[in-house]
């Protein structure tokens, strides 16, 4: 028997709640002279904080690029939701502490709808 699948575990309406997401912040260790964090490690430090958040399961997030430990330093990633949908995530550097960079985390207000 497979597991019930949430509805749209990330539907809209969860997505939507980028208010809920102001001011989360997350921080990850780079163990580097440089502090940059690789776009996957990012990506999956996000979708943690974000299933954290909302006490849904861990979205699928996708960030293009590293995160340049540099406060004021965003990037932009993106969630993808069950039924195809998408919504932004930006990524700002809030703090770098030696080798670890503190960022907070701010899904936008609208999803864009599944590609047809």
């Amino acid at each position: 028997m497979t597991p019930p699948r949430l509805p749209a575990a990330w539907s809209l309406a969860t997505l939507a709640a980028g208010a809920l997401l102001v001011g989360c912040s997350a921080s990850a260790d780079v163990g580097d002279s440089e502090p940059k964090l690789s776009s996957g490690k990012l990506a999956d430090t996000v979708a943690q904080k974000l299933a954290d958040t909302t006490g849904q399961p861990k979205p699928d997030v996708t960030c293009p690029e590293d995160l340049t430990g540099k406060v004021g330093t965003t990037t932009r990633c993106t969630l993808t939701a069950d039924d195809g949908s998408t919504l932004g995530v930006t990524v700002t550097v809030s703090s770098v502490d030696g080798d670890k960079i503190n960022f907070d985390i701010k899904a936008d207000e609208t999803a864009s709808p599944a590609a047809n």
